[in-house]
């Protein structure tokens, strides 16, 4: 069974796809860049990585490998794992994993996986139908040294002009400087007086709301009472479940709800799933990052058996 589609389909919608007993490969966004040497400009992206230490499994990849194929949770499981066992060993041998449409892994000189992504796929969904190309730069000045090469080349012809009436320019030239100065001064006398008029005003407005609010003081000293508001806070749903056990009597999926309450935990149960199995959870969150975490305290520090839920 070739996993590595399932892992491909995952990463256009989640930011980290663990496989189970191999690691995880983690998307982060990168945005839009622009190399200057080559003039080549690329669109944003998800730059995929690998984490070989992230290797628990949070039952992301085996629930999507098991509503594909219409399998059951456990022979998803174990496809899964026949698969990482078949890299694992290629890989001791010297081979190199080509995942398609992901890129290719292998084993270190310290037995430690490497990583090396293909850049043939664009998994951030906002740059659908996006790509890559090459813009030529702007030549500015080249050109304006050309300009300046033609100018210094080009002769300038002088025509002689016939020389005019200069007392009568300067006659007219001082009667459009006297109106124009008249002008000024009427305007700004008008200006000063539109000002006077306006700051008279602004007194009186001033006065009237001083009053205003004396009288408002002095005659109204009872609180005003303001009506309730209510707020309406909306929480994020939770959808990451991290599953305690299943079981095909509801009572015992009871009394394991009972067990975890009394040792702290916010035990709950999830429903019935398509097996008929009553499922419990330790606790579900909103954030993913968050589930992980606890799933691998749950892990660590109660059982092994547990695994992440994801509505």
């Amino acid at each position: 069974m070739h996993i590595e589609k399932y892992i491909s389909d995952l990463l256009y919608r989640y930011q980290c796809v663990t496989v189970p007993g191999l690691g995880s490969f983690l998307a982060r966004h990168q945005s839009a860049k622009v190399y200057h040497t080559t003039n080549v400009f690329y669109p944003p992206t998800k730059v995929i990585s690998f984490n070989g230490q992230l290797s628990d499994d949070d039952g992301l990849l085996t629930k999507h490998v098991a509503q594909v194929n219409q399998i059951a949770y456990e022979e998803a499981s174990a496809r899964i794992k026949k698969e990482v066992q078949s890299w694992v060993s290629k890989m001791e041998n010297g081979e190199t994993i080509a995942m398609d449409q992901i890129g290719e892994i292998w084993y270190s000189n310290e037995n430690k996986i490497l990583f090396q992504p293909s850049d043939h796929v664009n998994y951030l969904t906002s740059s659908f139908g996006l790509s890559s190309f090459v813009s030529p730069a702007v030549s500015r000045e080249t050109l304006k040294a050309e300009v300046e090469k033609l100018e210094e080349k080009t002769p300038v012809a002088f025509t002689p002009e016939r020389r005019t009436n200069i007392p009568s320019l300067l006659k007219y030239a001082a009667v459009f400087m006297l109106a124009l100065s008249a002008g000024t001064v009427g305007y700004k006398l008008v200006e000063q007086d539109y000002n006077r008029r306006m700051e008279f005003a602004q007194q009186e407005a001033q006065q009237e709301v001083e009053k205003t609010i004396q009288q408002a003081t002095f005659f109204d000293t009872s609180p005003i009472e303001l009506p309730a508001v209510t707020l309406e806070l909306h929480k994020a749903p939770l959808k990451y479940h991290i599953v305690a056990g299943a079981f095909r009597i509801e009572a015992n999926a009871q009394k394991r709800i009972d067990e975890l309450t009394d040792r702290g935990f916010d035990a709950h149960l999830l429903g019935v799933n398509k097996y008929g199995l009553h499922q419990v959870a330790y606790s579900s969150f909103a954030d993913v990052d968050e589930a992980l975490s606890y799933l691998r305290k749950i892990k660590r520090e109660e059982s092994q058996d547990a695994w992440l839920l994801v509505d």
